[in-house]
């Protein structure tokens, strides 16, 4: 079962096909057919050993699907280092119904201390894990994919001492489940912080045509008012005037 699952399953990391030299696009299929897309620049903050390790292209993957479980996991120079994505599909009730949604249940990083590329004079180097807590992240309804393209950071807690590690994570676009077409992500859900900044963008436009359209009104108001003002045949109070009149 296990080597048919193997040959059944493709995965790819299509790194050359993103204009950013620094963010990479993984694809899990199954079956000839794509179960997980993911799309992404990472980097790794190790706070207390001073080092940024961001997540290097060409790396290698692996993944597995499922119907309410996926994973994503990423190997880079050597496997020295090893990011691992857990998504995680459920539901909850609403007053009306059932509504399903997905996300980032958990995050594992592996980090080997004896690598000289990040790490300096560490003292006992090895391999450690830092892992989230409790993580509810990329919170995304059933049948959407996740884009956010701010930055987001997840913080993670190392078997190192117990060391704070974070996950940086931008130009995010993810979808673990219910993937319509080959190679496509389905409709996006955007991250309310890019909502948020899209909002601030276009309000002053907004802001402009309303008061645009005001002065407008406000003119031809105006000018309708002055013309049937000046029409008008304007009549003497003084009796005496009347005489002229005629």
């Amino acid at each position: 079962a296990a080597a048919r699952l193997a040959a059944e399953q493709e995965v790819e990391n299509l790194s050359g096909l993103s204009p950013n030299p620094e963010k990479d696009i993984f694809v899990v299929r199954e079956n000839r057919t794509t179960c997980l897309m993911a799309e992404f620049a990472a980097k790794f903050i190790m706070i207390t050993e001073q080092a940024d390790i961001p997540l290097a292209r060409g790396a290698e993957v692996t993944g597995k699907c499922g119907t309410n479980e996926s994973e994503l996991e990423i190997s880079w120079l050597q496997q020295a280092y090893t990011l691992k994505l857990f998504f995680l599909k459920e539901g909850h009730n609403t007053s009306r119904e059932q509504e399903a949604f997905w996300r980032l249940s958990q995050v594992q990083f592996t980090y080997d201390t004896k690598e000289h590329t990040y790490f300096k004079n560490t003292v006992s180097p090895r391999k450690h894990t830092a892992s989230s807590r409790h993580l509810s992240a990329l919170v995304t309804p059933a049948g959407k994919s996740y884009e956010c393209q701010a930055q987001q950071t997840i913080s993670l807690t190392s078997s190192d001492h117990q060391k704070s590690v974070q996950l940086l994570l931008s130009e995010v676009r993810v979808q673990p489940f219910d993937i319509t077409a080959d190679f496509v992500f389905s409709e996006e859900h955007k991250c309310p912080v890019d909502e948020r900044e899209q909002l601030e963008e276009t309000l002053p436009l907004i802001l402009g045509l309303i008061l645009g359209l005001v002065i407008v009104i406000t003119l031809c108001v105006y000018h309708i008012h002055h013309k049937l003002t000046a029409n008008q045949v304007q009549i003497p109070r003084d009796r005496s005037q009347y005489k002229h009149m005629g």
